[in-house]
């Protein structure tokens, strides 16, 4: 089982995305994983009904945080799911507003903004933002996330200095070391790198993932990496 995510340690956290089966998620967070997200935009392959996404999320323990993943989602949609499904966090996707990401924080909803290197919402568009981490990867693909392709993981490292930074985008138990060699994020956020298919993970794979982090701790040179992914509260039925 993974340690409380409240806790620092000198590796990055690991959340494990585009998750669709109950079972899965589980044996993510028992091999180790801090958070898990379900993906709730129609045109991703990971796409989840509110129905599939409340499973997932009650097949993990209260510490790990469920997170929910947005495009361009209204406010109301987005508190929605929260409700519906038992989430501590949103992750913004799209060009959502500093309005919109505030708002959720005051109903106590973790969030995490993406943003692009090469695309827009750019890095410079952080400041103004309240949020909890800022998940950063390249805008290269047809959707607005990864799109299983790696990119140049260090062009986010002086990002990360000053910001908490979540690295994704082309992430895989192969390369997952060197990217985070390279960018010295607070965590990474991976999908498609540990699947068998779109919304199937692969035990194997992500036991090997998330043994590469925790072998990168001698990057940090000892220094206690502040958590991004945290639960928000208790997830009962609304």
């Amino acid at each position: 089982m993974t340690d409380a995510p409240t806790m620092n340690r000198p590796y990055p956290q690991v959340k494990i995305c585009g998750l669709t089966d109950p079972r899965e998620a589980a044996q993510c967070v028992n091999l180790g994983a801090d958070a898990v997200g379900v993906v709730f935009f129609p045109k991703s392959p990971r796409n989840v009904t509110p129905d599939q996404a409340r499973a997932v999320v009650d097949a993990l323990p209260q510490t790990v945080p469920a997170v929910g993943v947005f495009v361009n989602a209204a406010f109301s949609t987005i508190m929605a799911r929260v409700e519906q499904c038992g989430l501590s966090m949103a992750q913004l996707h799209g060009r959502e507003s500093v309005r919109l990401a505030a708002r959720l924080k005051a109903e106590g909803v973790g969030v995490i903004k993406a943003l692009f290197v090469n695309g827009r919402p750019s890095l410079d568009d952080a400041p103004g933002f309240d949020v909890d981490g800022y998940l950063v990867e390249c805008a290269k693909g047809p959707l607005p996330g990864g799109n299983a392709m790696a990119w140049d993981w260090g062009a986010a490292r002086t990002f990360g200095v000053h910001q908490p930074l979540v690295l994704a985008g082309g992430l895989s138990p192969d390369n997952v070391a060197d990217a985070i060699g390279a960018g010295l994020p607070a965590a990474v956020d991976v999908s498609s790198g540990v699947e068998t298919s779109p919304g199937r993970k692969d035990p194997d794979k992500v036991a090997r993932l998330i043994a590469a982090v925790q072998g990168t701790a001698k990057r940090y040179a000892g220094k206690m990496i502040k958590p991004v992914f945290r639960a928000m509260g208790d997830r009962s039925h609304v």
